[in-house]
């Protein structure tokens, strides 16, 4: 059953379209959705469904601005404010994604020689909470991750692919981000850390968290996933 709470939607994607214009093959075009729709609400999960090389991971990078877009609207509920991140501009979209928009990628990319512990309580700090409590929230949730203690202070850089996605994870969800963009955040984990990714998504969502995800691993999405939208309905004909 859906959790998610009545009310306006904190996203709404309407008339989406997409096509890359490969240069370095003579401009050759290579279509990704057309006019693609959906709305995501507080307080649930949604999962772009699909075969790889649907477009999901392409979706996902306009929702955030990654990519920009040839047509159509990403309406973000910003307090008071909706903001179109297909026409905003940098400033605006950084500011967004600083107070509304969280990101957990498949991949951690961070600066060489920082903490994990750092990496992981810097949202928090951007955020104005005092450095002592970011650090030792950050510590509870990496400890809830199952990263051991003696990681901690170490560059997640030397980290193996798996602690790596857990510090990715943990600082992704470490500060309260009203829409929240998941890009299968439990491909490098094993079952027992999966569960524990499971019950993160469930916390969020019950903190009134509008998720919209890429989750290949079917257990998982089965669970925490309300909905999904097979994105090949969006396909665009080449």
């Amino acid at each position: 059953m859906s959790t998610a709470i009545p009310g306006t939607a904190i996203l709404d994607v309407s008339g989406l379209s997409k096509t890359f214009i490969l240069h370095l093959r003579e401009g050759a075009r290579l279509p990704v959705v057309a006019g693609a729709g959906f709305e995501v609400f507080p307080g649930e999960c949604v999962a772009l469904g699909g075969p790889s090389g649907a477009g999901k991971s392409s979706l996902l990078k306009m929702v955030y601005g990654n990519y920009r877009v040839d047509a159509g609207s990403i309406l973000v509920r910003d307090g008071d404010e909706t903001i179109d991140v297909a026409g905003t501009t940098p400033r605006r979209l950084i500011r967004l994604r600083a107070t509304t928009m969280g990101y957990v990628s498949q991949f951690l990319r961070v600066i060489p020689r920082v903490s994990a512990l750092d990496v992981v309580a810097e949202p928090l700090i951007g955020d104005g909470v005092p450095r002592d409590e970011a650090v030792k929230t950050a510590g509870a949730l990496l400890a809830r991750l199952n990263l051991p203690e003696r990681l901690w202070a170490l560059p997640p850089a030397t980290f193996s692919g798996g602690e790596q996605q857990r510090v990715n994870i943990a600082r992704g969800l470490i500060a309260h981000r009203p829409l929240l963009l998941m890009d299968e955040p439990t491909a490098s984990l094993d079952a027992a850390n999966r569960q524990v990714v499971i019950g993160l998504i469930e916390d969020k969502k019950r903190a009134g968290v509008g998720i919209l995800g890429i989750f290949h691993d079917a257990e998982v999405r089965d669970v925490v996933c309300d909905r999904v939208i097979d994105v090949t309905s969006f396909a665009q004909a080449a």
